[in-house]
């Protein structure tokens, strides 16, 4: 009924869509992994469950809320509503101060306590690293 050049076109077809798919597939697979979510201390309280899946939390550095003990940094994440205590054994950001938004990466003990694995420092848009500022100023 059809033509050899119409099968061809139609199976050429086929073989793109399903490749397009494909990759569209893998693409949005991978970004769900790397993708940064994270919750205020305000969504936290209001969870229905505490999960022990890997979560993050974000918010800013409490004022007067860094406490170092050896190896341990304890310190407070809000939002301005609510807080959320955290403790995180291990080398922070050079940008983690006071008064700065910060994403910790961790397990949720309970509402009002998180355990860190890893410490994510956030700027804003006016950030620019002391090296380049130092040689603009220059």
């Amino acid at each position: 009924m059809y033509g050899k050049k119409v099968k061809l076109r139609i199976l050429f077809l086929i073989v793109l869509v399903l490749t397009i798919a494909l990759t569209v597939f893998f693409v949005l697979n991978s970004l769900k992994e790397n993708v940064v979510y994270f919750l205020s201390p305000s969504e936290v309280k209001i969870l229905s469950e505490i999960k022990k899946d890997k979560i993050r939390v974000g918010g800013m550095v409490k004022k007067n809320s860094i406490n170092i003990n050896n190896d341990q940094i304890i310190f407070v994440i809000t939002d301005f509503k609510n807080d959320i205590n955290v403790s995180y054994a291990g080398l922070v950001p050079n940008l983690f101060q006071e008064n700065k938004g910060v994403v910790a990466e961790g397990f949720l003990q309970d509402r009002n306590y998180f355990k860190a694995v890893k410490i994510l420092a956030k700027h804003d848009e006016n950030y620019m690293p002391p090296e380049l500022n130092k040689k603009i100023e220059e």
